[in-house]
């Protein structure tokens, strides 16, 4: 017997709508690899709509005081919380995570973040007013860009979601945001949410395909396109926003080195780079994916991370003991396995390597030791629960076994030598490092990438500051 479908529709200028021409898509529970809803798929006539709503809010919206901004984004952080169980269902049928983990993981640093924001909304400012010709008085304005067209992954639907929008909300931009074709139903969820407390037009979703996102992109009424997504994705937007010069914000991939020297705590740093590397099955750009040792504990150390990963558990959403769900589609698990299936012979699989069962999209951890630096594994972005290990000799093969990958989001080092993590952290080609940790965030700081892991910034003030421009304002004295 069929089981009807839920129907999931886009919000443009205050009201839910489904496509223009009616086409949909089904949505598919990666849990189960059965369908639960349907979402539209949006072309141009939704696009032109969403933009113009966007644009014909944006004058009011940016004229609001700073004030008035916060208050709004303090009561989407409130409304947040007293809807977290509703936003947890959603986000869980979208990826199947583990519910425990979105509760405690997930919910909180949202809130947190809109809330930073909503501080940050008071914080326009120039940096100087002053006389630097004689008779003449320069003030430097601190302005919203305007229209922003906004692209969320699937690997966190909920928290890339409030990364785009609170600072654009926050500056006094207006959103047109499409999440990922494949977990729509959280950001549909957001969307009902924000438009209860702003005003209609400021805050759109648009549901749809790579395709829905080309079209914004290439659309003429957005200032700034924003995407959080893969590299192939971030290329193909700045080269489409270039035809029309707009700005471009970019998080791609990553390809984290974790570094761990000799002298390090061997126990914790297992314990702590495996969590890293397995959590959200590794879906996250910043993943512990790439373990660098010193060859004095390799062997030691590989023999330890592949217990971990042995006692480390994937399963289904409603299970406590569980760290990581599915990964996210049949296309990502036929990456994921693609990687294990191709390597090279003087590659060893010390873990997993293998899928879980027969339904949903599970795959075991997973760990890879025996590799050399420019293997397919090492040189590019897997995605998924496989953390592979490589052996260095020195400070020196260490910072160029680090640094050879074409990302370069994240990385981490593992020492009790306080001089030693200094010196790497120094010359670690990447936008993050951390010191004998790996992995955690804070509002307050930024996180963003060189190379091609993009440019531009989310969290932190410098986030802020990425969904504004600047003015000069120069007027004569006489």
């Amino acid at each position: 017997m069929s089981t009807e479908l839920r129907r999931l529709r886009n919000y443009i200028a205050g009201e839910f709508r489904d496509a223009a021409d009616g086409r949909t898509t089904d949505v598919v529970n990666p849990a189960t690899g059965e369908a639960y809803a349907t979402a539209p798929l949006s072309g141009q006539a939704d696009v032109d709509a969403a933009m113009e709503a966007a644009a014909a809010a944006f004058p009011a919206w940016r004229d609001q005081i700073p004030a008035e901004r916060q208050r709004a984004l303090l009561k989407i952080a409130d409304a947040f919380e007293e809807r977290a169980e509703e936003l947890i269902a959603a986000e869980v049928e979208n990826t199947g995570k583990p519910i425990g983990l979105t509760r405690s993981e997930e919910i909180p640093p949202m809130v947190d973040q809109i809330r930073f924001f909503a501080g940050a909304a008071r914080m326009l400012e120039g940096r100087s007013a002053g006389e630097y010709m004689e008779g003449l008085t320069s003030i430097v304005r601190r302005e919203p860009i305007g229209v922003c067209a906004q692209v969320a992954p699937w690997n966190y639907p909920m928290m890339m979601a409030v990364w785009k929008f609170a600072p654009a909300l926050a500056a006094g931009n207006t959103v047109v945001l499409k999440p990922s074709d494949t977990t729509p139903a959280s950001t549909v969820l957001i969307a009902e949410i924000i438009g209860s407390i702003v005003p209609e037009g400021v805050f759109n979703v648009i549901c749809g395909d790579r395709d829905t996102g080309r079209l914004m992109v290439e659309h003429k009424t957005p200032a700034m396109a924003s995407i959080t997504g893969s590299v192939r994705a971030g290329i193909s937007v700045a080269e489409s926003a270039a035809k029309d010069v707009k700005r471009v914000h970019l998080e791609l991939g990553g390809k984290a080195p974790v570094v761990v020297f000799e002298d390090t705590d061997l126990a914790k740093a297992v314990e702590d780079i495996s969590v890293a590397g397995f959590f959200n099955a590794g879906q996250d750009c910043t993943a512990a994916t790439r373990v660098l040792v010193q060859e004095a504990i390799h062997d030691e150390f590989v023999a330890a991370l592949a217990k971990a990963a042995a006692d480390t558990k994937t399963g289904m959403p409603d299970d406590e003991d569980v760290l990581y769900g599915p990964l996210n589609n049949p296309n990502q698990l036929k990456q994921v396995s693609g990687f294990i299936e191709r390597l090279p012979a003087h590659a060893r699989v010390e873990a997993g390597g293998h899928r879980v069962g027969e339904k949903g999209y599970f795959y075991a951890p997973t760990v890879v030791s025996g590799l050399k630096q420019d293997d397919e594994i090492v040189q590019h972005e897997v995605f998924g629960p496989v953390i592979t290990v490589q052996s260095f000799t020195d400070e020196a093969e260490a910072v160029e076994y680090a640094n050879g990958v074409e990302y370069a989001l994240a990385s981490s080092v593992w020492t009790k030598d306080h001089a030693r993590a200094m010196r790497m952290s120094k010359v670690l080609d990447f936008g993050c490092v951390w010191i004998n940790t790996h992995i955690p965030l804070v509002a307050e700081m930024p996180h963003g990438g060189f190379k091609k892991s993009g440019y531009g910034k989310d969290l932190s003030g410098y986030g802020f500051d990425d969904y504004t421009r600047i003015k000069h304002i120069m007027t004569s004295l006489g």
